[in-house]
């Protein structure tokens, strides 16, 4: 069996290789979070929640929103805040 020379610029470019693959795991983990603005249906689709909670959470000031021309826009990361905001920790 012959020896295989693998120089730096090879390992750079398996690097390279590697962080990619790694970066698209993680898109196709996190879906399209790495949108700024959901639209509504998007909202309810990652919370799991119905219309009228949603608009509940609207009413009452818990989830931030913009309204441009009737469509209800909400920041994901103003998203993860408010749930980060209410995780309970119980302690056992």
């Amino acid at each position: 069996m012959g020896a295989t020379i693998i120089t730096t610029e090879d390992l750079r470019e398996f690097k390279m290789e590697l962080l990619d693959d790694i970066k698209e795991l993680i898109q196709k983990e996190n879906g399209d979070h790495n949108k700024k603005w959901l639209k509504s249906n998007e909202v309810r689709e990652l919370l799991g929640i119905s219309p009228g909670t949603l608009q509940n959470l609207r009413v009452n000031g818990t989830l931030p929103y913009t309204k441009i021309g009737g469509v209800l826009y909400y920041e994901y990361h103003e998203i993860m805040e408010v749930l980060e905001r209410n995780k309970i920790h119980n302690r056992i």
